[in-house]
């Protein structure tokens, strides 16, 4: 498993994770296990990171390296 800050960075944006599920069109229960380290495809992290509003460069940011 994998540590990353999605769930420090969606609580700051005051968002829920069935909002950013929505919002990313991935279910609620995807960010759970992705905010608990488990590891997720391309395609989920790059649809994650448009919903939060960043852009695909801030990569790291969210999911680490």
């Amino acid at each position: 498993m994998k540590a990353n800050s999605l769930k420090e960075i969606r609580e700051s944006l005051l968002m829920s994770k069935t909002e950013l599920a929505r919002k990313a069109n991935v279910s609620p229960i995807t960010i759970a296990r992705i905010e608990k380290g488990m590891l997720c495809r391309l395609e989920t992290q790059r649809k994650i990171i448009l919903a939060l509003g960043f852009s695909l460069s801030d990569k790291n940011k969210i999911f680490g390296d």
